[in-house]
């Protein structure tokens, strides 16, 4: 990424405990497994008599958009969806793991702290770097695996495990979407970094540009995108992804004194183009065709992609913003406009690293610029840059405010289009610099939200749950259910939100998160104990079910004490 760069604690810790939890993970040897495909719809089972319960009602579909404008006793209601994520970097240890060569044990200690953390916070997603320089976190691949892990390139974890395989097991049960995060152009990054034996640059120099001392993939050779995509794909193939993510590496930002040496290379294939223009379309023919292997292999894997916040600065081009900074067009020869145009991908990230203070690139200004430059098959998220809170300068001052992340956050969710943002990066959430952690964790994300939904991926909800039932025990008010079928495009039930409302006759305001006192986080998690219930009250508690691209079943319900 460019420039190197948190309802309380005991809300989450009570949702954790109401629901049953796997066993932890241990280090283990990988064995074979199937590729894992779209399930087909399987029968129905017969139903199996079951004893007397208390009658259970399924109320019509509720409308749960993004960012429903809706004000209840004067209150506005909090988003029930918004992308909320962090990058975790693995490019030079930035945030994990913590050193090159840490023990096996100690790099999953680290995972399980840093997702404890993102759930706490109120976080769904997590987005995390597993190919840094033509090199792997995970052992299903060709690559060999990253010196950041190991401590030398091609060197496996001793003893082995797969850290892709681990994190996304922790990501699943803590209900955080795992995003596979890709570096598109490095080989190498710096002259003192390890190379194995087996690295690309061995087996097809002539791939290769040399480029600030780092060993950089030619974009313009129809071969490097081929390669860059089917490493893609194999991971789509092989891993329990939800997302696939690329940063804003394509051509590399300029260095003085170097040049990019791709000469040969744009007279062979430049098609009557020129130079700038044939480098943007090697660009926009390798998103083209990721995009392409995303949607043969498993067509609801999310795809992003994470730009410099500036397009065009609009003294080069009228349909630009109203700043005066580096521009993605020019600089790294990305259209990222043209992406969205095109529909090459379901969410961008711009990264909008500056203030509401910065002359040269105000915050509000860039946002509102991306907010008009959308289409309806494209999320909008904002990459925001905590590693710059406190860290106000004369050139952009207002890192030094209190106030200025938290005015982010209000302009976000008042932007139309704005569904969300990520965090760059992961360590500065540990780091907790002004408190800005505890805020998103008491305030701005105390209330548990869903990622929005891309119907153009998956339109259809999964089948409510079935056999809802509740008792009185002395641990609180429990409620168990029985999974459903599939859907009708053969996704089964993914997790369950538990919603509670007080009274004989509530109104079921499933618009509102402040009502959603669970989620269970797995297919066969189908039990919550609910243990902040007052015994006294009467309560309605509804249960619905969520597919694995978050997708909202229909609502059934259960009375207590009634």
């Amino acid at each position: 990424m460019r420039g190197i760069a948190l309802v309380s604690l005991l809300f989450f810790l009570l949702l954790a405990d109401g629901c049953r939890r796997p066993q932890p993970v241990v280090v283990r040897k990988p064995a074979p497994r199937p590729v894992a495909v779209k399930p087909v719809p399987p029968k129905a089972p017969a139903p199996k008599p079951s004893p007397a319960k208390p009658p259970m009602i399924t109320p019509a579909p509720v409308d749960t958009v993004a960012y429903e404008p809706e004000i209840i006793d004067g209150t506005p209601v909090p988003p029930k969806r918004e992308f909320r994520a962090v990058w975790i970097a693995t490019i030079d240890n930035i945030d994990w793991p913590s050193r090159k060569g840490l023990p096996v044990a100690d790099q999953q200690r680290e995972v399980v702290t840093m997702f404890d953390a993102h759930q706490q916070m109120g976080l769904n997603a997590v987005i995390v770097q597993i190919r840094s320089a033509a090199d792997a976190f995970y052992a299903r691949g060709s690559e060999p695996w990253s010196e950041w892990l190991t401590g030398q390139q091609g060197l496996a974890p001793e003893p082995f495990y797969d850290p892709m395989e681990f994190m996304i097991d922790e990501a699943h049960r803590r209900g955080l979407e795992f995003h596979a995060w890709f570096n598109l152009d490095r080989v190498t990054y710096s002259k003192n970094s390890s190379i194995a034996p087996s690295n690309i640059m061995y087996r097809h120099p002539e791939w290769l540009l040399t480029y600030g001392n780092r060993k950089l993939f030619n974009l313009g050779l129809p071969a490097v995108r081929s390669y860059i995509a089917g490493i893609v794909a194999n991971v789509v193939r092989e891993y329990d992804v939800d997302g696939i993510h690329f940063d804003d590496y394509f051509y590399p930002y300029a260095e003085p004194g170097q040049v990019l040496r791709d000469d040969s290379t744009y007279l062979t294939h430049y098609n009557g183009m020129k130079k700038d223009d044939w480098r943007r379309d090697n660009v926009t023919r390798l998103i083209r065709e990721l995009r392409d292997s995303i949607r043969t292999n498993k067509p609801w894997i999310k795809f992003g992609i994470s730009p410099f916040g500036i397009w065009k600065n609009k003294r080069n081009d009228p349909e630009g913003s109203e700043t005066n900074g580096g521009q993605s067009y020019y600089d790294n020869y990305a259209d990222t406009r043209q992406w969205i145009r095109e529909g090459l991908m379901d969410y961008i990230v711009p990264q909008v690293y500056f203030s509401t203070e910065f002359g040269r690139a105000p915050y509000k200004t860039l946002v509102n610029w991306w907010t008009r430059n959308l289409r309806p098959t494209c999320h909008l998220y904002v990459g925001q840059a905590i590693y710059r809170v406190g860290r106000g300068s004369e050139r952009d001052p207002g890192w030094g405010r209190l106030t200025e992340f938290s005015s982010q956050i209000k302009h976000n969710r008042l932007a139309p289009g704005v569904q969300g943002s990520v965090l760059f990066s992961a360590k500065n959430i540990m780091l907790n610099p002004m408190a800005f952690r505890d805020s998103l964790q008491h305030n701005y994300y105390r209330y548990t939200a869903l990622p929005p939904t891309m119907p153009w991926l998956d339109s259809i909800p999964p089948l409510p749950p079935r056999d809802l039932r509740v008792a009185d025990t002395p641990g609180g008010v429990e409620l168990q259910w029985s999974q459903p079928a599939a859907a009708l495009d053969g996704d089964e039930a993914n997790g369950y939100l538990v919603y509670r409302f007080e009274g004989p006759r509530p109104q079921l305001r499933l618009s509102d998160p402040r009502c959603i006192v669970g989620r269970c986080n797995g297919e066969q998690n189908t039990q919550y104990i609910d243990r902040t219930a007052d015994a006294h009250k009467k309560y309605v508690y509804v249960v619905t079910s969520l597919d694995r691209l978050n997708n909202e079943s229909r609502a059934v319900l259960v009375k207590i004490r009634h």
